[in-house]
């Protein structure tokens, strides 16, 4: 019998992830799964980008994403790698989307049935306002089945392709009120205006105020009514499963590990330089962080053709936020939970201006409800609160004045905790700045304000042979399941051509660079 010879088995083509977050992870997976070898370079000490934790003495709690939507996005991702999403982590559906307060208005609950929603809504407001939803609720039903399998689902969105698309839905164009506003459109929408003010609140899930945004993001609202699951544990376990199953594939995670610069060489991305001096070589490299360091130089001067509008165009907004474990009183809280301002509009052109809001919104996230589990005594809470963002690293001046009103506002609506919680427990958008470079601290990557905002993020191809983009900053945009599409988006490129990307970039290295 013929034995093979070793040196006559063609070399596995091989990759590097910059950035371990949920689009570096969901990438090296699949590229991992589809033959390539595969290193993840993380500068943290950690995986999950800004899905993260902090300590409390009831055990981690999140300080970034708190649920999941789009599931179907993630049992893709899972079934790509030959496993199955549950086998890996608990999901919980939850009946109640979210539980909204007003201070003088009420309180209404969302339910994951759209008939309890109806009659909730038709408690609160009255059937007209009843009515108004289910036109809303169908209204953007039409516009996230119009526009999922061409923009979502599209790696490479083109404007002509999106015109010709609508253009051949008769009724599209007025359900996009393309000259509309978010919060124009709604206040048209709806008679009652805190109803107006919540969906306005789907701006904010993209870092925009409702008043700048396309009305076209009111599609939101679908990826939330089509089901919210609570990860059990937290949200850090689905990053936590998918680091294990991205290493049972054989990927190699390098953490603690900031890269200085990508190397390129006759226009081709030849491999990476740590800060230590030590250079990876590697047929195809996937930056999965903000697409600005690239634009920016941060990475290397050869990089700022990749992706300029970014080092131009606004930023997304910040959050200010808080976690901490607490035993609560007051009202009964469900696991989303939102606390109004009193006036949505000063909230935003504070922002818009670069101030902490006046009279913010509050998100609350009690997160160990919803998890199927009788509630413990001590529990884990984050609150959020939009922040404009900033370049700065220095810690803000008016911090202690800042958590006084938040926790008086959070007295405001009767909701208390204690023990009360320290300024330790809040990171700000400085912090953010700080742990994610060159994003100016902005969650989301660029602002999603203007009508084609949309069509001006990056894509995964750029300019230079054999680098990718992947993450929250590149199409299809922000959010724990775009950024997983994201992922998916690049992975099939990648795939797809790597026989003559591994060609080009062999020669590319050909000069020594040294292999770590």
């Amino acid at each position: 019998m013929a034995i093979a010879n070793p040196a006559h088995r063609p070399r596995r083509p091989s990759a590097i992830v910059i950035g371990a977050g949920i689009a570096g992870l969901a990438a090296a997976l699949r590229l991992a799964r589809g033959g390539m070898k595969v290193t993840v370079l993380e500068r943290h000490a950690h995986t999950g980008g800004k899905i993260r934790t902090v300590a409390s003495p009831a055990g981690p709690v999140d300080a970034g994403p708190t649920v999941l939507t789009m599931r179907h996005v993630f049992d893709d991702l899972f079934a790509a790698a030959g496993a199955r999403l549950d086998d890996h982590v608990t999901l919980i559906k939850q009946d109640i989307l979210a539980r909204h307060f007003w201070s003088e208005g009420g309180q209404l609950d969302l339910y994951a049935d759209l008939e309890a929603s109806v009659a909730a809504i038709s408690d609160f407001a009255g059937n007209k306002a009843a009515d108004e939803f289910r036109q809303f609720n169908a209204r953007t039903d039409r516009l996230f089945r119009a526009f999922d399998a061409p923009m979502m689902q599209a790696a490479t969105p083109r404007m002509m392709e999106l015109v010709g698309h609508v253009l051949r839905q008769p009724g599209l164009i007025p359900a996009m009120a393309p000259l509309s506003t978010l919060s124009r459109m709604l206040e048209r929408q709806f008679s009652d205006p805190r109803l107006a003010q919540l969906f306005g609140r789907y701006a904010t899930y993209v870092g925009g105020a409702p008043h700048l945004s396309p009305a076209l993001l009111s599609l939101i609202w679908q990826a939330e009514a089509a089901g919210v699951w609570v990860v059990k544990g937290g949200m850090h376990k689905l990053t936590e499963a998918l680091t294990q199953l991205a290493m049972d594939q054989g990927v190699s995670l390098r953490t603690n590990t900031h890269v200085d610069r990508i190397i390129v060489k006759n226009g081709t991305a030849a491999g990476v330089e740590m800060d230590h001096g030590t250079t990876i070589s590697a047929d195809t490299i996937l930056y999965a962080g903000d697409p600005c360091a690239l634009a920016t130089g941060s990475m290397g001067d050869d990089l700022k053709i990749v992706a300029p509008q970014t080092a131009t165009l606004p930023r997304s907004f910040s959050a200010r936020v808080h976690s901490f474990a607490a035993t609560p009183s007051g009202p009964e809280l469900a696991h989303h939970n939102v606390f109004f301002a009193d006036a949505q509009r000063s909230e935003f052109d504070d922002l818009v201006a670069g101030r902490m809001p006046r009279d913010p919104t509050l998100y609350l996230c009690a997160e160990d409800r919803g998890q199927g589990t009788p509630t413990p005594k001590l529990e884990r809470f984050e609150i959020i609160s939009n922040a404009p963002p900033t370049e700065t690293h220095t810690p803000p001046m008016d911090l202690d004045r800042w958590h006084h009103q938040i926790m008086q506002r959070m007295a405001d609506f009767r909701v208390t905790m204690s023990p009360t919680p320290t300024l330790s427990t809040i990171t700000t958008p400085q912090h953010f700045a700080a742990m994610f470079p060159e994003t100016q601290g902005a969650l989301y990557g660029q602002s999603p304000h203007g009508l084609t905002a949309s069509l001006k993020r990056p894509t995964a191809r750029t300019p230079i042979k054999g680098l990718w983009l992947a993450g929250g900053g590149t199409h299809p945009g922000a959010g724990v399941p775009m950024a997983t599409l994201s992922a998916r988006h690049a992975a099939e490129a990648i795939l797809s051509g790597q026989t003559s990307t591994s060609t080009s970039a062999r020669t590319a290295m050909r000069g020594g660079m040294s292999t770590a």
